[in-house]
């Protein structure tokens, strides 16, 4: 699984840092950013989760 986060859409809610920060945290301009090219097996329930509790749908699987 690969997943990306649209800058444009990001709010800065926090709730994918906070809940998988093994795979997203803040860039330079306190947008969130998947930081991986590939979601380890044992987080994608989480970085499931986060995708679909983001309130702007900002995450997405590529």
């Amino acid at each position: 699984m690969k997943v990306q986060v649209i800058k444009d859409d990001c709010i800065s809610c926090g709730l994918c840092v906070n809940s998988v920060p093994a795979v997203f945290e803040w860039d330079d301009d306190e947008k969130a950013i998947a930081i991986t090219d590939h979601v380890p097996d044992k987080l994608e329930a989480e970085v499931e989760d986060a995708i679909d509790s983001c309130p702007t749908d900002a995450i997405e699987e590529i």
